[in-house]
């Protein structure tokens, strides 16, 4: 596959890079143009809108984490959005592990096979992948919600059992996998690939801010778009509310295919998944599905059944596994949030380690970074949330600490290893200053007892 084959922010696969842009133009009727120009990354891929939203999406969580503050109605917990912050930050570098079927797909159509391609200035050209986008996006979502295989790449959406703006950023790493699939309609009727991407990238960043308790209904509003209110609904495990509202920019698609269903006073939603995680584990939280859907393939007796396992609806096993390996479901009525005790030093050491693999990140999204770099380099953000995560469960201190020592020290030969290749002086001194502060921090952090109080995130503690 070619190198100039990038991801794009919006999950569709890969695109060629020739096929972002620098600057958009749309043209109204009249003839009047509005336009926006984007800068390019130093390898020459193009703009990712996610990115750039980035910090609106920081000063949006503070804002509600104050306002849920003030008004001690506080949504969040410091492990669960250190969780959910952990697999956003995780499913933007997947990019430069994955090669790009999906995209090398897009890009066959446009040359061989599709409509002439619209006029990418013309206003009534996006229009039209607005609502073609979203289409999409809902049968991908409903799909995704009712197929294992696909349910595999979008449930670590639906882990958190809070509902909060970190939650908008808890996002899959693995729906590059067959996501693509659902999009291939808009390349077959022509339209431009840079359109696709930006108007994917806005729908994306739309969905933010429906991520919140919050926001009451809105009216008229309610029948046309997602809001908060209608997308709670979503996010809950409460039988009434299972599998409804799918729509990721208008809602309208739930109420033309009976997927739509009201927020109701009497019913308050209860968040979370029905085979709850258990853990804030990036690794596990991205797998869980596909290592039970290969388990169970492995342990049925019929072949059939080995097969039917991998398309079957979701929530479907084989009878002779369900018998010998049956799996428990949560119990609404005696429901408890996943909240493991842990010494107030892990909470400050989980916000280093974000703080971390954010900077980390953002790094490589505007540099240079080869592919071999870029492996590298997001196996060192897996191992880094993974051992973080492994704290927050309250695992036990002597076993982390060992798995945190030899994480640093295969880094610290990282480090010698960019030093004799000649990489600049500041990356490394940002390298060694790390391992200096991780030297520091993990004595402190194995000891069972610490005087300084953590942040106070606790939404139990805050709420009414």
């Amino acid at each position: 596959m070619p190198r100039e084959f990038v991801a794009n922010s919006a999950t569709l696969g890969q695109i060629p890079a020739e096929g972002y842009y620098s600057a958009i133009g749309i043209r109204f009727p009249g003839g009047q143009t509005v336009g926006w120009t984007f800068p390019a990354t130093t390898d020459g891929q193009r703009v990712n809108l996610v990115v750039y939203a980035v910090p609106f999406f920081i000063l949006a969580m503070l804002l509600e984490l104050f306002y849920g503050w003030r008004k001690r109605r506080n949504t969040y917990r410091l492990n669960d959005s250190v969780g959910s912050l952990f697999l956003g930050t995780l499913s933007q570098a997947q990019r430069f592990l994955t090669l790009g079927v999906g995209g090398y797909v897009y890009y066959l159509i446009t040359e061989y096979f599709s409509l002439p391609l619209m006029d990418p200035g013309h206003w009534w050209t996006w229009l039209l992948a607005m609502v073609l986008y979203d289409f999409c996006y809902y049968w991908l979502h409903r799909l995704g919600h009712e197929r294992t295989i696909l349910w595999a790449a979008h449930v670590a959406h639906h882990q958190s059992e809070d509902y909060n703006l970190s939650t908008a950023l808890r996002q899959t790493s693995t729906g590059f996998l067959l996501g693509w699939i659902f999009y291939i309609p808009m390349f077959v009727l022509g339209i431009p690939a840079e359109v696709v991407v930006t108007v994917g990238s806005l729908n994306l960043i739309y969905q933010f801010w429906v991520h919140t308790e919050h926001v009451p209904k809105l009216g008229w509003y309610e029948w046309l778009f997602v809001t908060p209110s209608n997308h709670r609904v979503h996010h809950a495990q409460n039988d009434r509310y299972l599998d409804r509202n799918y729509g990721g920019l208008f809602i309208i698609w739930d109420r033309l295919f009976g997927t739509f269903q009201e927020e109701l006073p009497e019913e308050p939603c209860v968040y979370g998944i029905r085979g709850p995680l258990r853990s804030f584990n990036p690794l596990r939280a991205l797998t869980h599905i596909y290592v039970d859907m290969a388990r169970d393939s492995w342990h049925t007796r019929r072949w059939r059944d080995k097969l039917r396992v991998w398309v079957a609806r979701n929530g479907w096993r084989p009878a002779d596994v369900a018998a010998r390996f049956p799996r428990a479901k949560t119990d609404l009525a005696s429901f408890e949030k996943y909240d493991p005790r842990v010494p107030p030093a892990v909470g400050w050491y989980a916000l280093f380690q974000l703080g971390a693999v954010v900077s980390l990140l953002n790094v490589m999204q505007f540099s240079a970074v080869d592919y071999v770099a870029g492996v590298v380099l997001v196996l060192a953000l897996l191992a880094t949330t993974v051992t973080t995560a492994r704290w927050l469960d309250g695992g036990e201190p002597a076993a982390i600490l060992r798995w945190e020592g030899m994480r640093l020290a295969t880094l610290a030969g990282l480090l010698g290893i960019a030093w004799l290749s000649g990489v600049a002086p500041l990356p490394l001194l940002a390298g060694l200053l790390y391992l200096a502060l991780n030297a520091l921090a993990l004595p402190w952090l194995g000891r069972r007892e610490h005087a300084i109080p953590a942040p106070n995130l606790d939404a139990g503690q805050m709420s009414h």
